[in-house]
């Protein structure tokens, strides 16, 4: 049995879901595929995101031959075949650049990448690349400098993932359509939240779901759950899920530890993963917490990376941890209001220009024109010196922003603030 994942790979770029950053009608890739005109390339980021089905819908779209190699079976003997054909007239009768997708390219080492070099910048094969790790570390620096173009692919979004996955329930050819199975978009929404960004996994989990249940069904909650090992008791309603985190927020931004330690083991049992209440953490780190106690967002991050590195059921320590911290701590959102007010701002209303003293005056030309004359250096200064930092328009009307209360560590900030402002 062909896994689903594997059955439901896009094979246009028109079916191609997700990497929106770099992937869309218009988009330089878009327009290179499109024209024929794209070369080697690297792919990195998690699995389940696309990488190997965007190098075969490449290798389609510019209707040349296509050969697959994973490094870690395959080396420099399997690539040597393919460089030799290539060069070899009589045999590459086909008359394209052939391209070499590579997955998993770190895995080979320094004389095994070096093989690639001379073809590449003949333009004897075009090469794509794909890694989970950052290419910059794992790739030799000889290889990336031939190659222009390097993609960071993301987690698939949720929305993402759901479409994958309803295509893969009504497609009657290469999904599971013909057996006539519904899933709710709650359901469907959980699969692709616990899955995190990855098509492939949450695919075959439908996939198994799907193969081992009735025909002309609905997947319940609870085949969801084991498919999964994860309890559904507080998921299988969307709005339970935000209803939970909701009460997790709010209840840390009102001081009440007890209130948020209970919402956490709520979601823990619940079965929300780790990121999800991780993400929340840290979110109200910055939003609730902020300035009152600004290690408070370093604590909670490392609480979450622990989380993630360890999982469940041992992970509930740590974000019991953090839920705890963070009830317990003074409260500030000024960090959320000032960025916010900014932002506002910029978006809104017409603004002066950077004042000519601020502006960058490392080049030759830049005195003449008046930038960077009067820039006063603070350190010269003992640390400090009064002079005009916002632009023009916003310094006259005396604009605030960062408007500093007195709880916990704010409190110190104020006062600092305060005296060498002397407001």
């Amino acid at each position: 049995m062909i896994p689903l994942s594997t059955a439901m790979r896009p094979s246009t770029l028109d079916d191609f879901c997700g990497q929106q950053q770099f992937m869309y009608e218009g988009s330089l890739l878009y327009n290179a595929i499109k024209n024929k005109k794209l070369e080697s390339a690297v792919f990195f980021g998690p699995s389940g995101t696309g990488k190997t089905s965007l190098a075969r819908i490449i290798a389609k779209e510019m209707d040349a031959d296509f050969h697959e190699l994973n490094a870690s079976v395959d080396g420099i003997k399997e690539l040597k075949a393919i460089i030799d054909r290539a060069d070899n007239p009589f045999l590459g009768l086909k008359g394209t650049t052939p391209y070499v997708y590579i997955d998993e390219i770190h895995r080979w080492n320094k004389l095994q990448q070096d093989t690639m070099l001379r073809c590449i910048e003949e333009g004897t094969i075009r090469v794509i690349c794909s890694t989970t790790e950052n290419p910059y570390f794992a790739v030799n620096n000889a290889v990336l400098s031939r190659i222009r173009a390097i993609y960071e692919f993301l987690p698939l979004g949720t929305d993402d993932v759901v479409e994958i996955l309803k295509r893969a329930l009504s497609d009657k050819e290469r999904g599971v359509g013909k057996l006539n199975i519904t899933a709710s978009d709650n359901l469907l929404e959980f699969i692709a939240d616990h899955c995190r960004g990855d098509a492939r996994s949450a695919l075959d989990t439908l996939g198994f779901i799907c193969e081992n249940i009735p025909m002309n069904s609905e997947i319940t909650p609870e085949q969801v759950g084991e498919a999964l090992q994860t309890p559904m008791n507080f998921f299988d309603r969307k709005e339970d899920r935000y209803n939970l985190l909701s009460a997790l927020q709010k209840s840390i931004r009102g001081s009440d530890p007890n209130a948020a330690v209970h919402y956490t083991a709520k979601l823990i049992d619940g079965g929300a993963d780790v990121m999800t209440i991780g993400r929340r953490l840290m979110v109200i780190a910055s939003e609730d917490v902020g300035m009152a106690y600004p290690t408070a967002i370093t604590i909670v991050t490392s609480c979450v990376q622990a989380a993630n590195m360890v999982g469940l059921p041992e992970a509930r320590i740590m974000l019991g941890q953090a839920a705890v911290l963070l009830a317990s701590c003074p409260k500030s959102n000024t960090a959320i209001t000032a960025i916010d007010e900014a932002l506002s701002d910029v978006k809104t209303r017409r603004i002066d220009d950077v004042p000519l003293h601020l502006k960058d005056a490392h080049y030759g030309g830049a005195k003449d024109r008046g930038i960077g004359i009067d820039y006063k250096y603070p350190h010269d200064f003992g640390g400090f010196v009064d002079q005009q930092y916002l632009p023009d328009d916003l310094y006259r009307e005396g604009r605030k922003y960062y408007r500093p209360g007195e709880n916990g560590k704010e409190g110190a900030f104020k006062r600092y603030l305060e005296s060498i402002w002397k407001e």
